[in-house]
């Protein structure tokens, strides 16, 4: 069972007019390529209670759009849903996010297919956790799903001595072709990298080290050689979640004095002052540098008000905490894409206010993938991304060390985390305080005087 969200019942009628007019009436042709949904939220631990929470809201207005397409309603052929700070973090590190992600997976399932324009269904082609990254990915069983092969999930920890509490977790699989056709493969990571502001090199530094440990086996029709594949070595990637990149002002900016008040939130609802903010994001600076997500594009996030950080229990008032921010991203890359603009129409790029049990809001995306650049002359060679030369991703061959220490510690301190937390009711800091002062009685006990007399010393 769920408990219903803290939020409107239905998605509020401008979400879905926005979503309507982001893009111009695209197409939808037989020949048309794939329609992927990406959604992506920090729950934010549901507010330090690890609550369940009506998605209908998120997932809904993603579907909503299908109906502004020339030739009626259609319904994704893939829908990947991410989550980041899934359930308190002491939960997480002890590993113990299996009945989360379940009951995650019960629900998401059932709204898709009951709000999907014909009723379509869908099946689960992975879900994958590590300690509050999580991610699952639905394919369309009336297409795409018959055609799924070669799943894998794969995961890295990024956070100090490579643990899980910031990193990724990924979802790789190959949609066969017709014939003697291999197909396509599509990667899906969810991130959540370094946060606050002055952080912005080791979010850097996060990204390259997913680059290079969150890695993959070969498919069963590569090359019996071939090495691990990094998430690059793709047909279409798909790369979301907290990338925790900020807004960063110039003291000389005319909203730096009210960056950190109540007034930023109007001083913002145009969209002309959102796109002037682009110049001053971490993410667009550091990947016009081309130092993080190398090879990717992006949609207008400005279009929609920044997603980080809100007063929670609120629709529409950032915390003054921080300067609000587009934290929560949604990027892509399919192999019919140059350096400057991506083939993949981005139809639908917003965030749902209605929720408000996280500082974050989430996000969601709708995407159409070009035709099959294969359909005329199918191939055995499963084609891949274009980088730039200069670009060359590899794995890292000491990967798996590294991923297994992080679990490790992620166990031990999530554990010892998990019994302070019990005997602190619910409280690990309180949990400490109580065994600190449990064991000085202890202690206490062991060196009383007995019947009368001190212990003697030893000697």
């Amino acid at each position: 069972m769920h408990t219903p969200h803290v939020g409107n019942p239905h998605p509020p009628p401008n979400v879905i007019r926005t979503l309507a007019m982001e893009e111009p009436t695209i197409s939808t042709a037989k020949d048309d390529g794939l329609l992927v949904q990406i959604a992506s939220y920090n729950t934010n631990l549901q507010g330090v209670l690890g609550l369940p929470q009506d998605l209908v809201d998120w997932l809904q207005p993603t579907l909503q759009v299908s109906k502004f397409l020339a030739g009626g309603a259609r319904a994704p052929d893939i829908v990947a849903v991410g989550f980041q700070e899934l359930l308190p973090l002491h939960l997480g590190l002890a590993g113990w996010s299996e009945a989360v992600l379940n009951n995650r997976n019960e629900l998401i399932l059932s709204q898709i297919e009951e709000l999907a324009p014909k009723k379509e269904s869908y099946s689960l082609v992975a879900k994958i956790a590590n300690v509050g990254i999580a991610l699952l990915v639905y394919a369309r069983d009336d297409g795409l799903a018959r055609r799924v092969a070669d799943v894998q999930t794969t995961w890295t920890g990024s956070g100090p001595a490579f643990m899980g509490n910031k990193g990724a977790v990924g979802v790789r699989f190959r949609v066969a072709g017709e014939g003697e056709d291999d197909g396509e493969v599509f990667t899906f990571v969810n991130c959540h990298l370094t946060a606050h502001t002055p952080n912005r090199q080791a979010r850097i530094k996060d990204y390259k080290h997913i680059v290079s440990t969150l890695l993959f086996n070969p498919t069963s029709v590569d090359p019996k050689e071939s090495p691990l594949k990094t998430l690059y070595d793709t047909s279409h990637l798909f790369v979301f979640g907290d990338m925790n990149f900020r807004v960063e002002l110039p003291s000389t900016h005319s909203l730096y004095d009210v960056a950190k008040t109540p007034l930023f939130s109007d001083a913002i609802s145009a969209e002309a002052t959102r796109k002037e903010l682009v110049e001053h994001d971490q993410l667009t600076q550091e990947m016009r540098k081309g130092n993080v997500f190398v090879g990717l594009h992006e949609g207008d996030f400005w279009r929609f008000k920044c997603s980080y950080k809100y007063k929670i229990g609120t629709v529409d008032q950032y915390s003054t905490k921080r300067t609000p921010s587009w934290t929560d991203r949604i990027l892509y890359a399919t192999y019919t894409d140059t350096p400057e603009k991506s083939s993949v129409k981005n139809l639908a790029y917003t965030s749902i206010p209605s929720y408000t049990t996280s500082d974050h809001k989430p996000i969601v995306a709708v995407l159409l993938l070009p035709p099959s650049a294969r359909n005329a002359a199918p191939s055995q060679v499963i084609p891949t991304i274009t980088l730039p030369a200069s670009y060359k991703p590899s794995a890292d061959p000491q990967a798996n060390l590294k991923r297994y220490i992080g679990k490790t510690l992620d166990r031990f301190v999530g554990i010892i985390w998990w019994i302070f937390t019990i005997l602190g009711a619910g409280s690990g800091i309180f949990g400490l305080v109580n065994f600190l002062v449990g064991l000085g009685a202890f202690t206490w006990w062991k060196g009383r005087p007995v019947d009368g007399y001190a212990p003697t010393p030893n000697v």
